[in-house]
């Protein structure tokens, strides 16, 4: 794999706007990392706040070989009218990338068997058992309201992202501990200070 991380943002229609960016402006601006906007055909989605989003590529395995990493935003379209990303998730976990999910997103990472060795979270237990039933691994379930790493997996609920972000970044950039430390403590000012309707 290059020095030079690059990692692919998987969108659907409807995607959560919430869930992404702390992972994709960390990844670049800290990280040095690449990244990319993918969405399964390659065509424009829009956003559950209904902003457009116009994709640098598809995810077909064969325009993602340069891929280090994924991450697959939540919608409720994962539910509802799911496509199929199994190749593109498999192809980068066989090759030792990172293959993270979050919120809805973690059902793609059920559906195609990543969960089946791997620790791993989601909505919560009966929510993804309700949603993805018998699906392998579901035995690793943990209910927990942050993210979870196991080994190259990484998953999260959709609220949250902050931590989405330093689990799926310490998992591709083990080394960097000291910048991961950084993250975690800017991230946790915000909540540190009180609430924002006291200091008001």
């Amino acid at each position: 794999m290059s020095e030079q991380k690059t990692i692919g943002i998987l969108f659907i229609d409807r995607f959560a706007d919430w869930e992404y960016g702390l992972l994709a402006a960390s990844a670049v601006e800290w990280f040095g990392a690449r990244a990319v906007s993918l969405t399964p055909d390659g065509k424009p989605v829009r956003s559950a706040s209904g902003f457009l989003l116009t994709p640098d590529r598809s995810a077909e395995v064969d325009e993602n070989t340069d891929l280090d990493a994924v991450a697959v935003i939540g919608s409720d379209q994962w539910v509802d009218a799911p496509p199929d990303v199994s190749a593109l998730l498999t192809a980068i976990a066989a090759r030792g990338g990172v293959v993270g999910g979050i919120c809805a997103g973690t059902l793609a990472l059920a559906r195609a068997g990543l969960f089946e060795k791997a620790v791993h979270t989601s909505n919560g237990r009966e929510w993804i058992n309700e949603k993805e039933q018998g699906y392998a691994g579901a035995q690793n379930y943990q209910d927990v309201p942050h993210a979870v790493a196991d080994s190259r997996i990484v998953s999260a609920p959709g609220s949250a992202p902050g931590t989405f972000a330093l689990a799926y970044l310490k998992t591709l950039y083990p080394q960097r501990s000291s910048d991961l430390a950084q993250m975690r403590t800017l991230f946790a000012k915000e909540y540190a200070e009180g609430e924002y309707a006291e200091a008001s």
